[in-house]
């Protein structure tokens, strides 16, 4: 079963991209805090997550950066050749319910 549940603070406002097809994408990372046992600290661990459609339109609204945001979907590879000819691939989620956390005052101070 591949599912995943991650909650964390957007890194940045995600971003939307409508295609001719009428599909729409919106692309944003998200910052989950863990732990560190060696420093005693908490760190963050970036996650690139990918929504389409619906919720696609709705995460482009409403996701903006440090916006606390809880994700389930899908852990997903990317495989692409760059520019250089090299193969390449990077790990993602790709959504499929969006919910946004904490209050309205929450989101607006991290403006």
């Amino acid at each position: 079963m591949n599912t995943a549940t991650i909650i964390g603070r957007a890194g940045q406002d995600a971003e939307i991209k409508y295609f001719e097809s009428g599909k729409v994408k919106t692309t944003f990372s998200l910052a989950v805090n863990r732990f560190d046992s060696k420093t005693k600290t908490e760190v963050p661990d970036w996650f690139n997550i990918e929504v389409w459609d619906k919720q696609a339109e709705f995460a482009g609204e409403y996701v903006k950066k440090g916006r606390q945001v809880a994700v389930d979907g899908r852990i997903s590879i990317s495989k692409w050749t760059d520019q250089t000819g090299e193969d390449r691939e990077r790990f993602l989620i790709v959504a499929n319910q969006i919910r946004l956390l904490g209050s309205k005052r929450d989101a607006e101070e991290q403006i």
